[in-house]
C-alpha cells in the first residue's frame, strides 16, 4: 500500500499495534453508509456509521451503530453523562474532526473525543468503520479499538418501535 492512501486513522492504528485491513471503492462524493455497505458487499450489521454530536456542556462525542440504525440521543446523552446532545451539522463537521462526512471515522481526528460503541459490537470479532477517507473503509476488531481510544459499548440505538 502506497503512502499516498495512507488516513491518520490508519496511521493511528499502525502507531497502536492494531491489525486491520482496508477496503477501498470508487466514489467521488458523499454516499450514505448502507449504499457503502452494499457496494462492498459488507454485512448492514457489521457496518458501522461515525456521527458526532454536541452536548450540553460543550463537549464532543463520537457513536458508532450499524449504517442502518437510528441514534436514540437520549441513550446517547445517557452514555455520555449529558443532559442532552445534537448531531452536529454537516457543516461543522470538518471544523471540528478534521475530517469530511462520508469519511468521519473516531480515530485520528483533530482531538480524541470520547466514544460510544454501540453494543452489538461488543461481541463481533470484526466490523467496517470509515477509514477517514471518502471511499476507505477500515475492518478490525472493536475490542481493539474501544482499548486504543478508552471508548465504551452502550445501546445507542432507537427500540424499532421507535422508528
Amino acid at each position: 500500500m502506497g503512502k499516498e492512501l495512507k488516513t491518520n486513522a490508519m496511521r493511528f492504528l499502525d502507531k497502536s499495534k492494531i491489525e486491520y485491513t482496508v477496503q477501498t471503492y470508487e466514489c467521488e462524493e458523499f454516499i450514505d453508509g448502507i449504499h457503502t455497505a452494499e457496494k462492498l458487499g459488507q454485512p448492514l450489521e457489521e457496518t458501522f456509521k461515525t456521527l458526532v454530536a454536541k452536548g450540553k456542556s460543550g463537549s464532543y462525542y463520537c457513536f458508532l451503530l450499524p449504517v442502518a440504525l437510528e441514534l436514540d440521543l437520549k441513550k446517547a446523552a445517557k452514555s455520555v453523562d449529558e443532559k442532552f446532545v445534537e448531531l452536529l451539522h454537516v457543516k461543522d463537521i470538518t471544523a471540528v474532526t478534521g475530517y469530511v462526512r462520508g469519511g468521519c471515522t473516531p480515530i485520528g481526528m483533530k482531538k480524541q473525543f470520547m466514544t460510544v460503541i454501540h453494543s452489538s459490537a461488543e461481541t463481533m470479532p470484526q466490523f467496517y468503520i470509515s477509514g477517514g477517507r471518502i471511499g476507505v473503509q477500515i475492518h478490525l476488531s472493536p475490542q481493539a479499538l474501544v482499548k486504543a481510544i478508552r471508548g465504551k459499548f452502550e445501546d445507542l440505538v432507537l427500540a424499532q418501535s421507535e422508528l
